[in-house]
């Protein structure tokens, strides 16, 4: 599970770039989601 943490970063700003170049209107959503996944793998991860 250690291995996967340092990849979430890059994957998810990777599928948001897709999303949003797909939809638009995805974005407000892609970053508020991307950025509560951010802190709680900072809160929880340790």
């Amino acid at each position: 599970m250690n291995n996967l943490v340092p990849h979430i970063g890059p994957v998810a700003a990777l599928i948001a770039g897709i999303l949003i170049l797909i939809m638009p209107r995805l974005l407000n959503y892609i970053v508020a989601i991307y950025l509560i996944v951010i802190g709680a793998v900072g809160l929880f991860g340790k």
